[in-house]
């Protein structure tokens, strides 16, 4: 592999679209909010992001447009660690826009994402040796369901691991107001018998396989090659591993502040935990750690933990100002 000279190859690689986000301070919602509280978020980046907290390697390489809010992003997760170094500017294309609207009962997000920079990804904007000098490549559903071509970038980048020997990490990350179910489930299904690792939620298993039954969905399952770790169980995380379905009960959170990025920080951990040697189920267990401590505060990336942080959580080392 051809590397540059003081490189170190990112442990884990991934890429997809991250967006500015703007979001309503104001619980009356977006028509009639005064002020918008600035930052991004994107399924991939989080996860890299993550990682780079926890202490990894990892290296995102998405597109943005080369606007204000791409490059602000580009730099903020430079900031955070990670190899940006793949990673482009797009002239005369945009960065996406999300902007979310927190009610009583009720979050919404609303996605303005159409021709962006990132849904003009193609596969040979990918870096071969790039993607075969890592241990994990990581790719969601997202990436998947933004446009033909970053489509056939996942296909291709799933290719190049493969016959590099590196191991692929798959979210769904089903998202309705990409695309429609129909359209959906025979691509995530095929990502899915490609993977290493599938991380796919139950509700999101029950319409994939248009099937109500836990226990006939994991028989759908068990014929794939890849470990599956399904979130979503009654306060568990089902690990699909061996030829055994074990079971790892959540870390319960203290507080509930913001729900958003609870995956992502899951996936950051449950990788970590692979990189360090652990098996899927202990692997899992950190997953669940990490993911509790994202929904303790507010924001997409923000709450993700540090490698101490989650060490002290471990210990069960509580803080003490003096």
């Amino acid at each position: 592999m051809k590397t540059e000279i003081g490189f170190t190859p990112p442990e884990v690689v991934t890429f997809g679209e991250s967006m500015g986000l703007f979001t309503a301070q104001d619980t009356r919602g977006l028509e009639y909010a005064a002020t918008l509280h600035k930052s991004f978020g994107g399924a991939e980046s989080n996860v890299a992001i993550g990682l780079a907290r926890l202490g990894h390697q990892s290296g995102w390489c998405g597109r943005l447009g080369n606007d204000p809010l791409g490059q602000m992003i580009l730099k903020a997760i430079r900031g955070e660690g990670v190899d940006v170094s793949r990673a482009k500017l797009r002239d005369g294309m945009s960065t996406g826009l999300m902007i979310r609207e927190n009610m009583p009962a009720k979050s919404s997000v609303h996605y303005y994402r159409k021709l962006s920079a990132a849904s003009y990804m193609t596969p040979d904007e990918l870096d071969p040796d790039y993607i075969a000098g890592a241990r994990i490549l990581h790719i969601t559903g997202i990436t998947a369901a933004i446009s033909s071509s970053s489509l056939q970038t996942v296909q291709r980048a799933i290719q190049i691991a493969k016959d590099s020997g590196v191991k692929v990490s798959f979210d769904p990350n089903l998202r309705m107001k990409l695309w429609s179910l129909e359209e959906a489930r025979p691509v995530l299904l095929s990502l899915a018998e490609q993977a290493d690792y599938f991380l796919p939620g139950l509700d999101e298993l029950k319409l994939l396989y248009d099937e109500e039954s836990t226990e006939r969905i994991f028989g759908k399952l068990s014929k794939l090659q890849a470990v599956s770790i399904v979130k979503g169980g009654p306060n568990l995380t089902y690990v699909l591993y061996e030829g055994k379905v074990h079971q790892v009960p959540y870390v319960k959170a203290d507080q509930v502040l913001d729900t958003v990025g609870a995956g992502d920080g899951f996936c950051a951990g449950f990788l970590s935990g692979l990189l360090q040697g652990k098996d899927p189920v202990e692997a899992t267990r950190l997953g669940s750690l990490t993911g509790s401590m994202v929904i303790q505060a507010v924001g997409d990336w923000e709450a993700l933990p540090t490698y101490s942080q989650v060490e002290a959580a471990l210990n069960n080392i509580q803080h003490i100002e003096r």
